[in-house]
């Protein structure tokens, strides 16, 4: 009895221990403990320390009692009057008890001087820790006051005559002012989305040649040219600007439907960024929880939707006979679809799992689109656009982002299809990486960096295109894009070049040949080119575009409601319209309610999916309604193409098939 009594007794503070460590376990592994939390789990640490030294001791007065009440029974045994030979045996029993006594004491007393140890440093240790705490704590706040102090300089930086800044905080003054904002570029560290000018210096130089002389010289023409300059025909196409094909197009295409040109302003709200941000550096954007402040009222649907704004482009490309020259708009296309990025620092909404956006401009515009989010872990979006000029596009793209305390990279993973009816050109691209600077100190502004490669899988010609990232120290203009156009030979025929953010032109080669190699080593190519021609030119933003969250008129009519639209579409999600109409508070709480019903339906699912494998059987898990996964024949990865239906759903609005989420 005495020796279950032990046994039980010993056996509770690892019991007791067990709910602890569970407790102290983050499932989400995203979330830092906060100051009281740490100081509640220290102290229910020492608590079950302190209960184990004494069970410990409770155990140490058992053995030692029990201990001689058996060495007691044995002497006792010893003196009574026993055959030899029993008598031997109780001798023997008596001197192994005397070893586990002393055994015993031995144990006893390490443990003792453990547990003296231990509480020794368990006290320098708990000193430690207080002194971590409260240095972590005054450098959060030092940091918070030194974000203040900055923005006051900042603004008082730039209230000083002859410092000017253009419209996306990127410093853009004469080099004689350079002492006036290097500490901001000094500031960047090894993972700094800053180079120096040389490393981002192009493979190629650039040379414009003389249409005239060129004409009189015409045999000495390099053959990369693609043939003499006057086969350079597309001249009338090139030289028509878009601002024209704007004007033209409302004048040819008059629009049934009267789109709206305002929403309503967006409310000064002020906010604690840092108070927010602290604790997020290193994690997954969208496992951040973020109010609608950080946001803009629309969702990433409708910002994939929005890259279609410079659709002419695809129209043009579907007139061109060649495919080089059809090349040259492509590219065009690729780059307009930044352009609205460059005041657009506040982040969509995320959507929700089984989210669907619509745009049918199919009278006016020629096209219409549907995105769907076809999964929510990691976030990604399935998109298809039909053209009754000659074209589709389709994609699926997930977002990749990480927030590292100065900046916050968004890299965009899959690719870009396009294919034209006539010619069956195929053309297959993949976005680049968008960098959000200055999180924490300083204005917002956002940088566009890497390269784009577009393939024609029909014909094999290629287009090379370089975003060069913002350098302090380059002499080259800022949000620049440089490309070639090549085709399956690898002869060169345009040069492309331009910014992201205003404009791109295409310039015929007419002659190449290898230059000297520059200061690292490289070789660079010398093409002359005859003058270029405007490909595409940015619309101008509707008046009052700064208090609209820098929306151009197309991003404005991305949110106008619809009756006739499936209950699923951003339209209808009623936190993103309570922001669009200044009820910023009312949305934080019905985003909340959105986010908490939609983790409600995947923990039913994920609960169905454990109940399925322990029966034996399959699990198909969730599937999106208007698309379906299958293998890209061009890239061999698996992509959600369109299956069909919406649109007829829409005509007849039967909508029984779509889930309930909002």
């Amino acid at each position: 009895m005495c020796l279950k009594f032990i046994g039980h007794l010993c056996l509770i503070p690892y019991k007791n221990s067990l709910p602890l460590s569970i407790t102290c376990q983050d499932d989400s592994g995203d979330e830092e403990p906060s100051t009281q939390s740490d100081k509640s789990q220290l102290h229910s640490s020492l608590k079950a320390l302190t209960s184990k030294l004494n069970d410990l001791s409770t155990c140490n007065e058992l053995i030692a009692k029990h201990g001689a009440a058996l060495q007691r029974s044995l002497s006792e045994l010893e003196n009574l009057k026993l055959p030899a030979e029993s008598g031997e045996k109780i001798k023997s029993v008596n001197e192994r008890a005397t070893l586990f006594r002393i055994t015993s004491n031995a144990m006893i007393n390490a443990c003792r001087d453990f547990l003296d140890l231990a509480e020794t440093h368990s006290r320098k240790w708990h000193r430690s820790l207080q002194y971590e705490r409260e240095q972590r704590v005054r450098l959060e706040e030092t940091i918070e006051q030194l974000a203040k102090q900055h923005n006051s300089l900042e603004g008082a930086c730039w209230e000083v005559p002859g410092l000017t800044s253009n419209t996306t905080g990127v410093p853009n003054t004469p080099k004689g002012n350079v002492q006036a904002i290097k500490g901001e570029a000094t500031e960047e560290d090894e993972e700094t989305e800053y180079f120096d000018a040389m490393e981002d210096a192009p493979a190629f130089i650039t040379v414009t040649a003389d249409p005239k002389q060129h004409r009189r010289s015409g045999s000495n023409l390099s053959s990369a040219s693609g043939g003499l300059p006057d086969d350079w025909h597309l001249e009338d196409s090139f030289h028509s600007s878009q601002e024209s094909n704007h004007e033209s197009k409302h004048k040819e295409l008059i629009p049934k439907k009267r789109r709206r040109s305002r929403i309503p302003d967006k409310p000064n709200y002020s906010l604690n960024l840092w108070s927010i941000m602290k604790n997020c550096i290193g994690k997954e954007l969208s496992k951040i929880p973020m109010p609608v402040n950080f946001n803009e009222p629309l969702s990433m649907l409708q910002r994939l939707t929005e890259d279609l704004e410079y659709h002419a482009l695809l129209d043009k490309a579907a007139k061109c006979e060649s495919s080089i020259e059809q090349m040259c708009y492509i590219a065009a296309f690729s780059v307009s679809s930044y352009s609205t990025t460059v005041h657009r620092t506040a982040k969509p909404f995320n959507p929700l799992l089984g989210e669907t956006f619509e745009l049918d401009r199919l009278d006016d515009l020629g096209f219409r689109s549907i995105c769907e989010q076809v999964s929510h872990h990691p976030p990604a979006a399935a998109h298809y656009v039909h053209s009754k000029n000659g074209w589709k596009l389709w994609q699926e793209i997930t977002i990749a982002s990480k927030f590292r305390g100065k900046y916050l990279s968004i890299m965009p993973l899959g690719d870009i299809h396009l294919e034209f009816h006539s010619s069956g050109n195929h053309y297959v691209w993949r976005k680049v990486t968008s960098t959000v600077h200055n999180i924490i100190v300083g204005k917002l502004w956002i940088d566009q960096s890497g390269d784009i490669e577009i393939i024609n899988y029909k014909t094999k010609d290629k287009c090379q295109m370089k975003f060069s990232p913002y350098s302090y120290f380059s002499r080259d203009v800022a949000r620049k894009v440089t490309g070639v156009v090549t085709d399956a030979n690898e002869k060169a025929h345009y040069v492309l070049s331009g910014t992201w953010d205003e404009k791109m032109e295409c310039a015929k080669i007419v002659q190449s040949n290898h230059g000297n190699s520059s200061a690292e080593g490289k070789q660079k190519t010398v093409y002359q080119t005859l003058l270029p021609k405007l490909l595409w030119k940015k619309y101008p933003l509707p008046e009052n575009a700064e208090n609209m969250y820098f929306f151009s008129e197309f991003a404005l009519t991305l949110n106008e409601f619809d009756e006739t639209i499936a209950p699923t579409d951003s339209r209808n999600r009623p936190d993103q319209r309570l922001m669009e109409n200044g009820r910023w508070d009312e949305a934080n709480v019905e985003k909340q309610r959105l986010e908490e019903k939609q983790r409600d339906v995947r923990r039913i699912r994920e609960a169905e999916a454990v109940d399925a494998l322990e029966e034996g059987n399959d699990y198909e898990g969730y599937q999106p309604l208007w698309f379906e996964r299958k293998v890209d024949p061009y890239t061999g990865e698996l992509i959600c193409n369109y299956k069909g239906g919406y649109w007829e759903c829409k005509e007849s609005q039967d909508w029984a098939c779509c889930p309930d989420i909002f």
